[in-house]
């Protein structure tokens, strides 16, 4: 019997397979020990999934579905899981094998990271999660703790990688109490979303929304929110804004506070569609402000003042919806305001300060000047030209920079929800605006802006082998690509039907280029041998090694030996694999009994030989009046039909 899940597990051995070695972290649902795959002899990390879980049959198959869809997911900032099984109570997956630490570990030592090393971690981050988004994953509980980073130990592999993917699905969806919350999951509140706490749903944006409250935590060395309780931190997350990491740390650069107010928008719709787009405007801020990458550290010793912070945890249920203490549904909505929460107003930048002294010095001086004629000058400027402003290039802007262009030239900006496709502008970035650059419109209009999805491409699809012309287009269905047609000949595809594809399956194509659809004309024709003369065995020996069906049939000659092909059909001409010939084979002449014409006239005589099939020949100087005495061959003998029979007479 193996020892309950609370206890060490230390060298069991699951499945006859992975022997559990040592705990490397505990938590509420699940212990991970590093183990060693015995079949393959690699060192790998199984989590262990608490008893409570493994008793539900909802979780178990969530998990085990769960467990195969991230398996499926292939990246190099991606934790790798290699294998998910039960054995003995005990669900358990089997992942890569990270050394080093986690994103918590390197807060928790240096308190705030520097906005290169903050950068150099969420970058590869957003890829991992944009590689899942691309495969139709959502991650659903990134956090620091759920990123690893690699202690440079193997140097083939990444220095970051996300963890944990399709887990919190899995668990969201158990109906098992555990401990006091039924069916309920322990989600780290300081990075949920807020339609994840308000209403239970999760898409893309939801990840791009926790990674932005991880970036934000890299930057200031604290959560944007913190409270006695998580209930006061979910509240927050659903009602307030998230405040600039600069208003924390003064002196960050404006386009990591743009970028990290956009991705972590209350409304869904106003972040980045999914973590593709928010990495494409993370590299355009680094390009702009000049940030370099850096390597990510090795570890180190915690500092003993490092600043500790309460990021919470919030009971969700199957839904993903927050529950209480004793486990009953609790909507973030209704809540009424948290009596020990005092929002703090926003830290007003000294910059900010300093512009309105100087704009209040400037008011004063021009009311001073212009006394009278004040009037009269600003309302004949307004109703001339000043009313108007020139529409800004925004093109090949990031939406943040053609909001702040936009509104230095005293304009508004709304972003299209409908994208188009461009070879030279990079997705999530200003491709067009309505009106265009240069165009006069007045202060306060509003400009459209269309982002780029980037370049337009179409995959080829696969199964395209062995389909008919017709089910071919129709498997191509509405891309507009070219579709060329050519043929070869071929023994297995049959007539019509796809022989090749090109470019291959997969391959990525802009609108217009061409597909290749080679087309089978069937088996190559080739001369039918000609057995006409040979034995009936050589013969059809012969044709059905050229790959023909042989139809054989016997009648009499005298003219070809018995076992002998008389002739063949087709005899000359063209014929393809699986094609039939006929051949007729020799039985020999036909025999005929010889008629006994003795003692007959010699009219009489050739007239019964010739009935019988014979030819007749006379051997008499009075034929005409004699009798046969004699034949060659004699009367009842057996003789070739058509041969030739003499008679003698006297």
């Amino acid at each position: 019997m193996r020892a309950a899940l609370n206890h060490p597990l230390d060298g069991t051995v699951f499945d006859a397979r992975y022997r559990l070695e040592h705990v490397l972290a505990r938590g509420g649902m699940s212990t991970v020990y590093r183990g060693t795959d015995l079949r393959l002899d690699r060192t790998v990390a199984i989590k262990v999934m608490a008893d409570g879980l493994t008793d539900d049959p909802v979780f178990v198959r969530r998990f085990a579905q769960e467990a195969r869809a991230a398996a499926s997911l292939s990246h190099p900032n991606v934790v790798a899981v290699y294998d998910q099984g039960a054995d003995g109570g005990h669900s358990y997956l089997v992942m890569e094998m990270v050394a080093g630490r986690t994103l918590r570990d390197l807060l928790h030592e240096r308190g705030r990271l520097s906005p290169e090393l903050a950068c150099s971690i969420l970058l590869p981050v957003l890829a991992a999660l944009s590689a899942a988004h691309r495969a139709g994953l959502v991650h659903r509980d990134v956090k620091p703790e759920n990123i690893l980073l690699a202690d440079g130990s193997d140097p083939d592999a990444a220095p970051v990688k996300v963890a944990d993917f399709g887990l919190a699905r899995a668990i969201a969806s158990a109906a098992t109490t555990y401990g006091t919350t039924a069916g309920a999951m322990l989600g780290t509140v300081a990075y949920v979303a807020p339609e994840q706490v308000s209403a239970g749903t999760t898409d893309p944006r939801t990840d791009v929304y926790s990674a932005g409250i991880v970036l934000y935590e890299m930057l200031t060395g604290l959560p944007p929110y913190i409270a006695d309780s998580a209930i006061s931190v979910a509240y927050r997350h659903v009602h307030d804004d998230v405040p600039p990491p600069s208003a924390a740390v003064p002196g960050l650069p404006e386009e990591l506070d743009a970028i990290t107010l956009r991705a972590t928008r209350r409304e869904p719709a106003a972040r980045p569609v999914d973590a593709g787009a928010f990495l494409a405007e993370l590299r355009d801020v680094v390009a702009d402000v000049g940030l370099r990458q850096v390597p990510v550290p090795a570890a180190g010793p915690s500092r003993p003042d490092a600043p500790r912070r309460h990021t919470g945890t919030l009971a969700l249920d199957p839904a993903g919806l927050p529950r209480d203490a004793g486990g009953q549904p609790l909507l973030v909505r209704p809540i009424p305001p948290d009596p020990a929460f005092r929002p703090e107003p926003p830290a007003r930048r000294p910059r900010d300060l300093e512009q309105r002294r100087h704009r209040r010095h400037f008011l004063l001086a021009l009311l001073l000047i212009v006394v009278l004629g004040a009037g009269v000058a600003v309302a004949g400027w307004w109703f001339g030209s000043g009313r108007y402003t020139s529409v800004p290039k925004l093109s090949m802007l990031t939406v943040s920079e053609a909001q702040r262009t936009a509104k230095a030239a005293h304009i508004k900006v709304e972003v299209l929800p409908q994208r188009e496709h461009s070879e030279d502008v990079p997705a999530g970035t200003v491709v067009s605006s309505t009106p265009g650059g240069g165009a006069k419109v007045l202060r306060g209009a509003d400009v459209e802006l269309r982002l780029s999805s980037g370049p337009e491409r179409y995959v080829v699809p696969s199964g395209l082998v062995g389909l008919g012309r017709e089910a071919a287009r129709k498997k191509l269905g509405g891309m507009p690509l070219s579709v060329q047609f050519s043929h070869a000949y071929s023994d297995s595809i049959p007539v019509g039907h796809v022989i090749q594809v090109v470019p291959a399956a997969g391959t990525e194509l802009r609108r217009g280029q061409a597909v290749g659809l080679q087309l089978s004309l069937g088996p190559r024709p080739f001369a039918v041998p000609d057995v006409t003369g040979r034995g009936s065995d050589d013969a059809t020996n012969t044709l059905r090694n050229a790959g023909l069906t042989v139809v054989p049939s016997e009648e009499f000659s005298t003219t070809v030996d018995s076992g002998q092909v008389i002739r063949q059909e087709p005899a000359v001409g063209q014929v393809t694999r699986g094609d039939t010939v006929r051949i007729v084979v020799s039985k020999g002449p036909q025999m005929v009994r010889v008629p006994d014409v003795t003692r007959e006239s010699v009219n009489e005589a050739t007239n019964d030989l010739k009935a019988a099939g014979f030819k007749v020949s006379v051997q008499s100087f009075f034929a005409v009046f004699g009798q046969v005495v004699q034949t060659k061959p004699g009367g009842n003998s057996l003789a070739p039909k058509g041969s030739t029979i003499q008679i003698i007479t006297v």
